[in-house]
């Protein structure tokens, strides 16, 4: 039989970063190529633990269907959390809990856009959210990036051209993929013109809690008085992927019809999972296990960016991020990273290729993403002095 794919999925592809991480099955592989958080990081003893007594202690909530809105005791706890931790919920915002932070984007886009609405993104962005604007029929418009976050005046520019623009992408901090944290000035001045514009933000923050240098910078939505920035929160980085437990922070009208879409989709989240991650903040010592966290990726990150400068030919730059998972990678010259990608490929090393997260992703890109929360120091070492000896061979 022959199927007729709606007009939504005809143009999709798959996420060039899943299709890349299949190759990194492979265990003679190099995964540079990841974003998984390292097999230290993951509290499998007190997972453990916490699984055995909620399935002896309760286990009929956990098997259960529940709210959509996600399992009364944690939402409860994770406004205190985010009120006293990113000062990110007030009297009319309410926390709902989603299956993963994809979730949270792609619902956020569907009851906000309609066919043909824009969507505004750092350029380069991170692919999963690309990819969820597109399944909803949203166009996306890119916006380069400075040092210190999107650039302001390109992105008033596009704001102005673009009357149908609804939606304003970010990752304020150690951005996927380039590892970015925006300034506070740039904050300030995105969310002066999502006012002046009529949009609203969607602030993605995974990675906010994994900083390893440097002072942290105030969430956008903490200085919004108005309602016009939804925060987006994870479990995925500091508890488990797996478990796919995210959650919003939004005002309490876009909120019921999150809700609505979301029954639409699954119902609820998995309660079991989202019993785990109440303990994980009740009786877990939070603030310990993150500095436990920050110490790997810290580690892990000072030896990839100093083999970057010790491996890597001159004219070949690259970000320096101060926490998440991710080095940004750029060859002089405006040369085709796919030349990179290959010939690392070629070595067992893999790579992410930059045009996978641009807004229009079959544009040539200079730059590659890098992870370096996945593999262990001794792969790290490995894989830089292969992509060292690849960078002479090809830049010229």
């Amino acid at each position: 039989m022959k199927f007729a794919v709606s007009n939504k999925m005809a143009g999709m592809k798959p996420s060039a970063v899943r299709e890349i991480l299949k190759l990194t099955a492979d265990p003679a592989f190099i995964p540079f190529s990841a974003g998984n958080p390292s097999t230290e990081a993951f509290p499998e003893e007190q997972i453990k633990a916490f699984t055995e007594e909620i399935l002896t202690e309760n286990p009929i909530a956990a098997l259960q269907y529940s709210v959509s809105e996600g399992y009364p005791p944690l939402r409860e706890v994770l406004r205190d959390f985010c009120d006293r931790r990113y000062h990110v919920v007030t009297d009319q915002d309410e926390v709902l809990i989603m299956s993963g932070a994809q979730q949270g984007i792609e619902l956020t886009c569907k009851c906000l856009c309609n066919e043909g609405d824009v969507v505004v993104c750092e350029e380069p962005s991170f692919v999963g959210a690309l990819n969820s604007f597109r399944s909803c029929g949203a166009k996306l418009a890119g916006v380069p990036m400075d040092e210190d976050g999107i650039n302001i005046d390109k992105l008033e520019q596009v704001l102005k051209t673009t009357p149908n623009a609804k939606l304003l992408y970010l990752i304020p901090n150690f951005q996927n993929p380039s590892g970015i944290t925006m300034s506070l000035e740039k904050r300030k001045a995105v969310l002066a013109l999502a006012k002046k514009y009529d949009v609203v933000i969607l602030e993605d923050n995974p990675y906010g809690d994994l900083r390893f240098t440097g002072e942290p910078v105030p969430a956008i939505k903490s200085l919004d008085t108005e309602g016009r920035v939804i925060y987006c929160g994870s479990f995925s980085k500091v508890l488990s992927p797996g478990l796919r437990v995210g959650y919003l922070v939004c005002h309490k009208d876009i909120a019921s019809k999150i809700v609505i879409g979301k029954q639409c989709s699954d119902v609820h989240t998995a309660i079991l999972n989202q019993m785990i991650c109440h303990k994980f903040l009740t009786e877990m010592d939070y603030d310990q296990h993150i500095a436990r966290l920050q110490g790997i990726y810290r580690e892990r990150a000072q030896l990839m960016l100093r083999l970057c400068d010790e491996y890597f030919p001159q004219g070949v730059t690259h970000t320096v991020p101060e926490g998440g998972l991710f080095v940004w990678v750029t060859l002089p010259n405006d040369m085709d990273c796919m030349e990179l990608v290959l010939a690392a490929k070629d070595r067992m090393v893999a790579v992410v290729p930059g045009n996978s997260f641009l807004c229009d992703d079959t544009r040539k890109c200079s730059s590659v993403r890098m992870n370096y929360s996945t593999p262990s120091k001794q792969r790290i070492e490995e894989g830089m002095k292969i992509l060292g000896e690849v960078l002479h061979d090809i830049v010229k």
